[in-house]
């Protein structure tokens, strides 16, 4: 099981899934009902954990490309698994690989059918956004954008579970805050960190074709909009979210965002770039306090 669940990249997913919950407390002001909430709870842990098989089913090829002789490199912390990449390592079979794959997928299409067809439409386009993500590795380092698009995929289903109509101009203002932190805190320092492996390979990403300068403005840019962007979050909600939930998040922001990201910058160590990913991924659970705080206050 062990080697399934880092197949999936538990842990990380287990973080992730943090940013849903966020953004459908945010969005509806109170607890949804108990069976939404448990249903809300399968479909996101099941998504993410088939979104991430998906992701080492595709890519096996190329990941047995990029650590062949080399070895696995260091990581992250949240992903620091010695089982790390078990479909390239040959440590599961692509068969049982594809089965893990295929349940919790089928297990998320389920839940989502039953909490608002339209999240069906968003689980399909999230697997085929990934499988583009993946495809687009040595072809353009403007995959980032899919990137951001496919861990966008949970939270906007989550307002779609709370609300059958939401609003798109407030939906347009979470995909864009949602987009920047994956991008300037997860996809730049996650290629930043296998620069070597991808160098090798020939592969197209932002920190081997652009170099690490210019990553590491890329880095601090997006982060910056990221952390100006949750301000105005409390927007897209009903609760009446004022300074105090302004100012502890614009400091949640900096402390796990854009502090990471300016130490990245200043000294473009690759090592600078690991310890920003494991901070960025645990920004949505600090998200997820804060709203959790001002919802029980209220």
């Amino acid at each position: 099981m062990r080697r399934f669940l880092a197949l999936s990249r538990s842990a990380h997913g287990a973080l992730d899934i943090a940013m849903p919950g966020f953004v459908a407390l945010l969005w509806l002001g109170d607890f949804p009902p108990w069976r939404v909430l448990l249903l809300c709870a399968l479909a996101g842990g099941a998504g993410y954990t088939a979104i991430y098989a998906l992701n080492d089913l595709v890519g096996a090829r190329t990941d047995r490309e990029k650590f062949a002789g080399h070895g696995i490199n260091a990581g992250y912390s949240v992903e620091a698994s010695s089982l790390r990449y078990p479909l390239a390592r040959n440590l599961i079979g692509p068969r049982g690989a594809f089965a893990w794959f295929g349940f919790w997928y089928g297990v998320a299409m389920a839940a989502a059918y039953l909490l608002n067809p339209a999240i069906v439409v968003i689980t399909v386009a999230a697997g085929l956004l990934e499988v583009v993500y993946c495809k687009l590795l040595k072809v353009t380092y403007w995959r980032t954008l899919v990137s951001g698009l496919v861990k966008s995929a949970g939270p906007i289903a989550a307002v779609y579970a709370v609300d059958g109509d939401p609003s798109l101009s407030r939906l347009l203002l979470l995909l864009v805050w949602l987009m920047l932190w994956e991008i300037g805190g997860q996809n730049i320092p996650a290629d930043w960190n296998d620069l070597e492996e991808d160098r090798r390979i020939g592969a197209q990403t932002i920190p081997l074709v652009l170099g690490p300068r210019v990553a590491a403005v890329l880095v601090v840019l997006t982060l910056a909009l990221a952390v100006v962007a949750s301000v105005f979050l409390p927007l897209v909600s009903p609760l009446a979210l004022g300074l105090p939930y302004q100012i502890t998040t614009l400091v949640s922001g900096c402390c796990f965002l854009l502090l990471p990201g300016v130490r990245l910058a200043r000294t473009l160590d690759g090592r600078r770039a690991a310890r920003l990913f494991d901070s960025a991924s645990w920004y949505p659970l600090a998200q997820l306090t804060i709203i959790l705080a001002f919802v029980l206050a209220k």
